[in-house]
């Protein structure tokens, strides 16, 4: 989908749109329809039987998007009263009507702000949100799809469904909200959500999974219910902080402050939601000093436990007993563009943060991979996994990806001054300039296709193309250079 504002737009934004769809489907046609500016997305669940009858099982709402596609859903809307859904309800049913539908199915409608409603699509499946109408409804979509495509008549049950309490949908990406919801691939080594009373994980991953490049970068659809929407929201921000998915950057950061976010608990979304609160502040991991002093004090207490367990000589120790007890040991960790230094030692138990004593610190247990501590007078349990080169931490207040620094680490390859590198692995479809060219700074260079979308790669600033390293058709992985612009002096 391409939005177009003025008809100079409108040639690439064909083109694109034509690339990605003969990409995903083998279809390059498009059509063009009226852009409504930010609407609420409503959808009706339909149900219709091979003998002319047809239902509707009430509402979805699906305003909070990302590329136009959802990543938040839920059932019901609060911006529908029971006017409004006996009116949407019934349109969507005279449409099954009208083309004799059979199966389940949704049809889809933009909300605008005067209430009124227009036509989008029908999707002619059961959609990937159809488990809220399941939550609240009680009913079995699957099975009641299975049963009219045996031939079956409606079943009473559909005829009589009424709304229970409320569910909300997340869909759980492998990608970088604060990057332009980059795709992130690669191998997902933990995998795990709390399983929670009232809360549903329809999920195709598990750990060791890789995700790769060539699908969509779902990893699960997380769905919680409650009796109304605010226990929905915070029992489902409560499972997703407390999962651990180590290994693949996902949006659950984003998601969770999502469902703490204070429009979104008083309803006020639309299809401009996220254009309004910037994905890449509400999608940032938690860099607050609380967060990162606990994390990576845990993180070096459970590597020097597990040096300790991995001993050869005198395994049963104390972690860090020393004879003669001396200077602290130490160890920095990087974390985004932080940088922190811990210094420990556990007879007696002394914790440093970048040379700051913190007074009152107490482990009470410390194993490789579970760390009881207490800092600032609150105890918390803190759980480290090492895995990919990274130490990944997660803990009541969030969850922390650190990278011990190398105390004589091994110089880095060196690239030209210039080079322009791959945000993400990818296939390469577009090279739009030539070595030799001038470009300015912003100007599209290469364009790259991974899970079903196109990505631009710009030039971070004029100058001169030097060299263009890649051609169409090459698949290419994160931070390969693509091409090499010589700034200008």
């Amino acid at each position: 989908m391409r939005v177009v504002r003025e008809p100079g737009q409108l040639e690439d934004a064909v083109g694109g749109a034509r690339r990605e769809a003969a990409s995903a489907f083998g279809d390059g046609t498009v059509f063009l329809e009226r852009w409504v500016e930010s609407p609420r997305h409503v959808e009706v669940q339909i149900l219709g039987d091979a003998h002319g009858d047809a239902v509707h099982l009430f509402e979805r709402e699906c305003s909070i998007q990302r590329r136009h596609q959802k990543i938040v859903e839920e059932s019901p809307s609060v911006a529908v009263d029971s006017a409004l859904r006996e009116r949407i309800g019934a349109a969507a049913v005279t449409a099954a009507r009208a083309i004799g539908y059979v199966g389940a199915g949704t049809v889809e409608f933009l909300l605008a702000a005067d209430g009124g409603f227009h036509f989008l699509e029908v999707n002619t499946r059961l959609q990937v949100e159809h488990p809220v109408t399941e939550m609240v409804t009680g009913l079995d979509l699957v099975r009641l799809q299975l049963l009219v495509a045996q031939g079956a008549p409606l079943p009473d049950e559909v005829r009589t469904a009424r709304i229970s309490g409320h569910a909300i949908e997340v869909r759980l990406y492998a990608e970088d909200a604060t990057a332009g919801f980059l795709p992130a691939s690669g191998t997902l080594h933990r995998f795990r959500i709390p399983e929670l009373d009232g809360v549903r994980v329809d999920s195709g991953v598990d750990d060791g999974s890789v995700v790769g490049i060539h699908y969509d970068p779902m990893l699960a659809k997380v769905i919680a219910w409650a009796p109304t929407r605010l226990e929905a929201a915070q029992r489902l921000a409560s499972a997703l902080g407390a999962a651990e998915l180590h290994g693949v950057t996902t949006n659950r950061d984003l998601l969770v402050r999502i469902l703490r976010e204070p429009d979104f608990l008083a309803g006020r979304t639309d299809t401009a939601y996220l254009e309004r609160h910037d994905p890449a502040v509400l999608g940032a991991p938690p860099l607050d000093p609380l967060t990162l002093r606990l994390h990576a004090v845990a993180a070096a207490l459970a590597a020097q436990a597990s040096r300790r367990v991995a001993a050869p000589v005198l395994p049963t120790l104390p972690s860090g007993w020393r004879n003669n007890p001396s200077a602290l040991q130490e160890i920095d960790y990087d974390c985004g563009e932080r940088r922190i230094r811990v210094g420990y030692a556990t007879d007696p138990f002394t914790v440093t943060v970048d040379g700051e004593p913190l007074t009152g610190a107490r482990a009470h247990t410390i194993t490789p991979g579970d760390v009881d501590l207490e800092l600032d007078g609150v105890r918390r349990r803190v759980r480290v996994h090492v895995a990919g080169g990274a130490v990944h931490v997660d803990s009541a207040l969030g969850a922390s990806v650190l990278h011990e620094v190398e105390r004589l680490p091994e110089p880095e390859s060196a690239a030209p001054t210039g080079s322009l590198r791959a945000p993400m692995p990818g296939g390469v479809v577009r090279v739009l300039v030539e070595a030799g060219e001038r470009v300015e700074a912003g100007q599209p260079l290469v364009i790259l296709e991974a899970m079903k979308m196109e990505h631009t790669v710009h030039a971070p600033h004029a100058g001169v193309v030097a060299e263009i390293c890649v051609h169409v058709g090459r698949q290419v992985e994160t931070g390969t250079v693509l091409a090499v612009v010589e700034a200008e002096t």
